[in-house]
């Protein structure tokens, strides 16, 4: 005899026990492209007109996470004011540029740094998860304090030519592919994106969705000392993050105030600053924005971009320029004085 419709109910599987094992299958904690949140609610301290009449502390942290970092040098300590990341994983901890001042007593990045870590889980708490210290390009505002942390043991410190990038990282067609930094429980991607700096690298924090960018790309100006492989950097990120997660880019420094004005160049007071993190959009147009240099100076929306280089043959050429235009000035009215004395010293017939 058929079974009845009852039975029937019975023997099906109900759609919440099916929806409950599909979620056991995939985890939370495991679903694709899902991030660890953090906090950019933070008000950068802005240094000060008369910075003698007003003492700074030098450094500012932010937790952006319990495992995220963002470090900012005072700007009444250093005018460049730049940015330092460091992310922390379970068995190594990674800290992305070094600053602009050498003086630990003027600034105690390495100390603060170390502060910061953890312990080894398997440690008696005395020492430190081992920190290796990298850059995202070569410039002195961004390397500076590297020299405190040279001498520290369990710390690494990366250089920044371009023999030991492609080395360390083992780039074997710099600057295509890409490398990849385990920190336990946290990977973070490293991406070629020279055109600032031959050898400027940006880095993708896998845990965080986060992109840090440097001086590749920031809010302020742009400098493209190489246009065609800046161009080649941007088409490349922009393709990396296409199908990523990216809450925010973090960039070297703020050169913008928040109507997008430039700031004055060594002010050591930015008021009203712009905010730090750009987005996911403004990294994608990037390449846009670079195809629309003209190879000296453009500025494109709040982005100013220009070829530092070639301004500075601009100014010697103008300066030469001047130098000989007054060189001729000067032979000319010597000769003509020259002239004029041997008019009124010539004997009269």
């Amino acid at each position: 005899m058929p079974p009845s419709e009852p039975t029937k109910a019975r023997d099906r599987i109900p759609l919440p026990c099916i929806l409950l094992a599909m979620v056991s299958l995939f985890p939370p904690s495991l679903a694709p492209g899902q991030l660890v949140q953090g906090s950019m609610d933070v008000h950068w301290n802005a240094g000060a007109s008369d910075c003698a009449a007003t003492p700074q502390p030098p450094l500012q942290v932010h937790p952006y996470n319990s495992t995220t970092f963002i470090l900012r040098e005072n700007p009444c300590s250093t005018a460049e004011a730049p940015f330092l990341y460091l992310l922390v994983g379970s068995s190594k901890a990674l800290l992305i540029d070094t600053g602009d001042v050498v003086e630990a007593g003027k600034m105690p990045i390495a100390q603060t740094v170390m502060d910061l870590l953890p312990a080894p889980r398997t440690s008696d708490r005395q020492s430190k998860i081992p920190l290796v210290v990298v850059h995202t390009h070569g410039h002195l505002d961004h390397r500076r304090g590297d020299s405190q942390f040279q001498p520290l043991p369990n710390v690494e410190v990366v250089p920044t030519d371009l023999a030991h990038i492609r080395q360390y990282f083992s780039f074997s067609d710099w600057p295509n592919g890409l490398a990849q930094i385990d920190l336990g429980d946290r990977i973070v991607d490293v991406i070629p994106t020279p055109g600032h700096y031959p050898s400027h690298l940006s880095y993708y924090d896998r845990q965080t969705g986060l992109f840090f960018s440097g001086d590749f790309f920031l809010p302020g100006r742009l400098i493209l000392d190489d246009a065609a492989a800046d161009l080649a950097s941007a088409n490349r990120v922009a393709d990396f993050i296409r199908e990523r997660p990216v809450p925010y880019v973090l960039g070297g420094h703020i050169e913008l105030d928040s109507n997008g004005e430039q700031l004055p160049l060594g002010s050591h007071y930015h008021p009203h600053e712009h905010s730090l993190q750009l987005t996911k959009q403004d990294l994608l147009a990037l390449p846009a924005i670079v195809r629309s240099f003209n190879g000296f100076y453009t500025q494109n929306g709040v982005f100013v971009l220009y070829s530092q280089t070639r301004i500075l043959l601009a100014l010697g050429f103008c300066l030469m320029v001047v130098l000989v235009g007054f060189a001729m000035l000067l032979r000319w009215y010597l000769r003509r004085r020259q002239r004029a004395r041997r008019t009124l010293t010539a004997p009269h017939p």
